[in-house]
């Protein structure tokens, strides 16, 4: 079997390359990214494109199945931007998959997909994706999942498979996700436990997380399986402000929602970090999943607990960990935040 992964350089790619090559049926994979990366892995080569522009249907030709990862989350001031690589390009890159005559489509969704929903029971994957009206993430997840509904009708041939997971975290990722979402202002070396005394607990807000590595084995088995439809994964227990609090022997304190949306926006628009207020609206409005189906169907079961996904970022972010792809790298030291100030924080993609 030959997998082609469209956008293998990020947190969630390098996972699903590292899970494909210790797959004794996948024989040889294509790795596929705008900016090629100096990492090696087995059974993996590389090829340059960018999913808005070229030919992918060449690239892709002899690949059973093809991985749709690729998905920009900045630049956050450009909306136009992202819908066009995010929402144009993943579609251009699912129809060029099927052009190519591959046999399966495994896109990684998200539980930001879902149409708010309870926080006090989990919803499985019938739950409406209509996204959260205040997040762009949200939305153009949504529209790639009503596009791909149509998407397969026309195709009924071809295998699609949505993941939609939770929070994805893993130490290898720690700084590209505080490039993302922290910015060039945020101390890495403060994601120490024993420095944080409180933490805010904002009425509603719980979410789930789910190790990078756990992700990356569901597509391999979802790769190996005659699997189709979507698949929630998360790894146990949903983290809130008391769950937090706990695992770094904190306290918490009640913040309103509305205030710290307001904070939040005014420090975006100075400029202060590149992340925009919709993904507070995002963290509160999105339900709690239910992944019965991953384990029945996939036979998928998460090794890491939430709060080791936590811990895993923590300690990348304390001690710099990185990969040498460029997402993820961390090779300039300081000098790579300099840029990140000329990026405008979240001006342009870092």
């Amino acid at each position: 079997m030959r997998v082609a992964v469209v956008g293998a350089t990020g947190n969630v790619g390098t996972s699903v390359l590292g899970a494909l090559a210790g797959e004794e049926r996948v024989g040889s994979v294509l790795g596929i990214a705008r900016r090629l990366p100096d990492l090696s892995l087995p059974k993996v080569e590389w090829a340059a494109a960018d999913v808005t522009r070229d030919d992918l249907a060449e690239r892709l030709s002899g690949a059973d199945v093809v991985v749709l990862l690729s998905w920009l989350i900045q630049p956050s001031r450009d909306l136009n931007k992202l819908w066009m690589a995010n929402v144009e390009g993943t579609m251009r890159a699912a129809r060029a998959a099927a052009r190519a005559g591959a046999g399966a489509i495994l896109y990684a969704s998200s539980v930001g997909a879902y149409s708010p929903g309870p926080k006090d029971r989990r919803v499985d994957e019938r739950w409406p994706t209509g996204g959260v009206a205040g997040s762009y993430y949200a939305r153009q997840k949504a529209e790639v999942e009503r596009r791909l509904n149509r998407f397969e009708a026309e195709h009924p041939r071809v295998r699609v498979v949505r993941m939609r997971p939770g929070l994805v975290f893993k130490r290898e990722a720690a700084q590209g996700i505080r490039r993302l979402f922290g910015g060039p202002l945020f101390p890495g070396s403060l994601a120490r436990p024993g420095l944080i005394k409180a933490v805010p607990e904002i009425p509603g807000l719980r979410g789930q997380v789910v190790h990078s590595y756990d992700v990356g084995e569901a597509f391999r088995l979802a790769a190996v399986r005659e699997v189709r439809g979507a698949f929630n994964l998360a790894a146990e227990p949903p983290l809130d402000a008391a769950e937090l609090a706990r695992e770094f022997g904190a306290r918490t304190f009640r913040v309103s929602a509305r205030a710290l949306r307001a904070l939040v926006g005014a420090s975006w628009r100075l400029r202060l970090h590149p992340v925009s207020p919709g993904w507070l609206d995002l963290a509160l409005g999105v339900p709690l999943m239910d992944t019965g189906r991953a384990r029945r169907e996939l036979g998928w079961e998460p090794r890491r607990s939430s709060l080791e996904a936590v811990r895993d970022l923590m300690e990348g972010l304390r001690s710099g960990a990185d990969l040498d792809t460029p997402p993820l790298s961390a090779r300039s030291g300081g000098r790579l935040r300099g840029r990140e100030f000329g990026t405008g924080v979240g001006g342009r993609e870092p």
